[in-house]
């Protein structure tokens, strides 16, 4: 049940947040928020991070934005779920897999383009603008190399 309500948690945050951010922010000036600190601007991404492989073929496209990430979705999904995954590792799995759905959906919806609209920085030093997808991709991501660290550190009977 815990897994299942991360899943649709962060899948949930992703949808609204980009309906929010077609709605309030497509065709309207950047909003600044804490001295810069975070920006809010629509844009919309026809590639991977940073816009790469928006101009790739539509053969390409559709193997490396569609079919791959579906099929690693899925995969992710049989693993995260199984009785024998540790419950820190299969919530860090479904963090990332729903930022991945997220993102596959509005390819799928929207022709190739995901909603992007956040972005962070310090001065000159600023993100790429992305969205909540990214960040629960990115977070879990996060979280999963650092469990895995703790893993080899402590061992295997550590608690979960």
């Amino acid at each position: 049940m815990l897994l299942l309500l991360v899943l649709a948690g962060n899948y949930a945050a992703d949808r609204v947040t980009k309906l929010l951010a077609v709605r309030y922010l497509d065709g309207e000036a950047s909003k600044e928020f804490f001295g810069r600190l975070m920006v809010l601007r629509y844009a919309e991404n026809d590639g991977a991070f940073l816009g790469l492989g928006g101009a790739f073929p539509l053969p390409l496209k559709l193997a490396l934005f569609i079919a791959i990430p579906l099929i690693a979705c899925a995969a992710g999904l049989f693993w995260a779920f199984r009785p024998s995954t540790r419950t820190s590792f299969a919530i860090c799995a479904v963090s990332i897999i729903a930022g991945g759905l997220g993102n596959l959906q509005d390819r799928i919806m929207n022709g190739f383009r995901v909603v992007d609209f956040l972005n962070f920085g310090l001065g000159p030093v600023r993100t790429g603008i992305l969205n909540v997808a990214d960040l629960s991709v990115t977070f879990g991501a996060i979280a999963l190399l650092i469990l895995d660290t703790q893993l080899k550190k402590h061992g295997p009977f550590s608690r979960d």
